[in-house]
């Protein structure tokens, strides 16, 4: 029989080998784990303009998913105050890559808000631009987000786009998994008649004022809570940008 320390001595040896080959797989599939994350990115992007694109987002390869986006989408960061951030500036608080596709909205909602960066991108329609804004929240269980596309009024909703971590099946994760909710947002309004800031509310039941609010998803109040609570206060974060443009 094997002592002691010669087991000690082969297991420590197998634990480094192995050790040594996982750590040599992460280094080589971590380029396709970065291109794959990037590609559902700019896929939720471009999610919220499904309506304004010859091909459904779904039904696009990962090659058109680039193409269109690099074709169709310019793409800003903004600060609090509505200024857009240089590239060099986006690095420096945080997002290495220094662009708004690189800014991770979890990482911003632990900062301060005058700290934080807000990505903006454009979609140029043949017709018009749409400007989609990124909220983000909280579900029954995890962090929810939404890309919301504006028109150029910065009023009407254009399209948006959800996602979640860990909502339930059938349940909070329906605001992802069933495009009849995502549609209803279409054509709502952030102001009301007087120019104020009114938003859209998920609600109970059946919705009454088809302006500002949509219905909500039976069984998942806590998640139809959820949206409503981070568009009422992810879009003002950017209230500033829009005031500015339009103003010039």
């Amino acid at each position: 029989m094997h002592s002691t320390a010669y087991i000690v001595k082969f297991i420590l040896i197998v634990s480094t080998v192995v050790a040594l080959v996982l750590s040599g797989m992460a280094t080589l599939l971590k380029p396709i784990h970065d291109r794959n994350e990037a590609i559902a990115n700019k896929r939720s992007i471009l999610f919220a303009v499904n309506e304004f694109l010859e091909t459904p987002v779904r039904q696009m390869s990962d090659d058109e998913v680039l193409e269109v986006f690099d074709d169709r989408i310019d793409q800003y960061v903004v600060d609090i105050n509505g200024n857009i951030l240089t590239e060099e500036e986006v690095r420096e608080r945080g997002a290495p890559g220094g662009m708004a596709e690189h800014v991770n909205m979890g990482r911003e909602r632990r900062k301060p808000e005058s700290e934080r960066m807000f990505p903006l991108f454009v979609f140029n329609a043949d017709d018009q631009q749409l400007f989609i804004v990124s909220v983000r929240g909280n579900g029954l269980w995890d962090e929810i987000w939404g890309n919301v596309a504006l028109k150029s009024d910065f009023n009407t909703i254009a399209g948006v786009a959800f996602g979640h971590r860990a909502e339930t099946p059938g349940l909070g994760a329906e605001i992802t998994d069933n495009p009849r909710f995502a549609a209803q947002f279409e054509g709502t309004r952030l102001f009301d008649e007087d120019g104020n800031f009114k938003s859209v509310t998920v609600v109970k039941g059946r919705a009454q004022d088809k302006n500002h609010e949509v219905d909500g998803v039976t069984g998942a109040t806590v998640t139809n809570d959820g949206v409503t609570e981070m568009f009422h206060r992810g879009l003002q974060y950017y209230f500033a940008y829009f005031e500015k443009i339009q103003t010039q």
